[in-house]
């Protein structure tokens, strides 16, 4: 599938490419806001997409910065579309559920559905998604959502304080994604967006669980997938900083005991493997699964890089001094025997793994980023 986005460098735009470098599908179009400027520049760079995704918005400001700000978008994209001598069949607009609601957002929101709709006189399909609220790794705190607030405090150690103790919607941006671009129900995301209700002091309380738990790397008990993406989001606010975790180790005359993982609720599954000098292990992805590195015997570098972007981070570790380092989801990661001697390495994952649905998506660390960060 061919597609283009507006909005790429933002939260739901990051989770949409992503999700397509999962599905192995070409890199999507990037229609920055400069490029909404000029609707011959959008015309060129819309032929042949066969589908268009407009992620771009304002959601914080100004109310009437706000308010023109959607509503000037989607003009400018409609504008655009009229040039097309062929318009992407399908246009997807990522809405949101409080259109319509008599604030200056929703009300923006409903008039920027109203004049993309438009190009349906075209022949063109427009499908008006309302999302309700999105959350997932790396997302913006106090813009994006009350989860990226909460787990970045709870990350910079203090703790979340509740004012309005309302019921949300909650739903994985990798979900959203998986519904803007018409994914296959396969894989590590659920194309059917499923929500999560939750009060706000629920919420803020569940993370606060995970990260009093998480403190000295034990792992909570994850009893659903909201669990996993949740403790998957706070990960995200950690990482690198709370990284490498030391172990607690116990010695006596007879030798040393290690202890490298304890999960409450569920065992995961735990392998090791020998890996001679130079040997890189990993060169993947995940869009779900927490995994966990130890080395025991050995030194090695575990190096990662969040995908589209290209700094590398980089953890020097050894089993004279255990640590482990759990890889953030959406990082791609490796590790390498940078010793003369045999590396041994205990990896533990939260799930047994499923050739079926293996949640492993290749990509080099230190190859280049096919997809740049991007801003716009």
């Amino acid at each position: 599938m061919n597609l283009a986005l507006t909005g790429a460098g933002g939260f739901l735009g990051w989770h949409v490419r992503v999700l397509v470098r999962a599905l192995g599908w070409p890199d999507p179009t990037v229609l920055t806001r400069a490029d909404l400027a000029d609707p011959d520049v959008v015309a060129a760079k819309l032929d042949g997409v066969g589908r268009l995704l407009h992620l771009a918005g304002v959601n914080r400001g100004d109310p009437a910065d706000v308010a023109a700000g959607n509503v000037e978008l989607a003009a400018s994209l409609a504008r655009a579309l009229r040039r097309c001598a062929q318009p992407p069949p399908t246009v997807v607009f990522a809405n949101s559920t409080q259109a319509g609601n008599g604030t200056p957002y929703g009300d923006s929101k409903a008039v920027a559905a109203a004049t993309l709709a438009t190009v349906a006189e075209r022949g063109v399909h427009f499908v008006d998604l309302r999302l309700p609220n999105l959350y997932g790794e790396h997302g913006r705190p106090h813009y994006n959502s009350v989860v990226a607030t909460f787990c970045r405090l709870l990350a910079d150690g203090g703790e979340p304080e509740v004012r309005d103790d309302r019921e949300l919607d909650l739903v994985h941006a990798g979900d959203a994604a998986a519904l803007l671009v018409d994914a296959p129900a396969r894989g590590a995301w659920d194309s059917t967006l499923p929500s999560l209700r939750i009060g706000v002091r629920a919420l803020a309380g569940r993370l606060g669980d995970f990260a009093a738990t998480y403190r000295d790397g034990q792992i909570p008990a994850l009893r659903d997938r909201h669990d996993v993406r949740l403790f998957n989001t706070y990960r995200s606010h950690c990482f690198p900083a709370h990284y490498p975790l030391p172990l607690a180790r116990h010695a006596d005359r007879r030798g040393e005991l290690v202890e490298v993982v304890k999960a409450h609720g569920g065992a995961g599954q735990t392998f090791c493997s020998t890996s001679r000098p130079g040997i890189t292990r990993g060169e993947h992805f995940h869009l779900a699964k927490v995994e966990r590195f130890a080395v025991l015997r050995g030194t090695a570098e575990i190096s990662l890089r969040r995908v589209g972007h290209t700094e590398v981070t980089r953890f020097a570790v050894s089993g004279d001094e255990p640590v482990v380092v759990d890889m953030p989801t959406m990082w791609v990661h490796h590790i390498t025997n940078t010793g003369p001697d045999e590396l041994l390495t205990l990896f533990w994952a939260n799930e047994i793994f499923d050739p079926a649905r293996p949640d492993t998506y290749p990509e080099p660390v230190d190859g280049p980023a096919r997809v740049p960060a991007v801003v716009g």
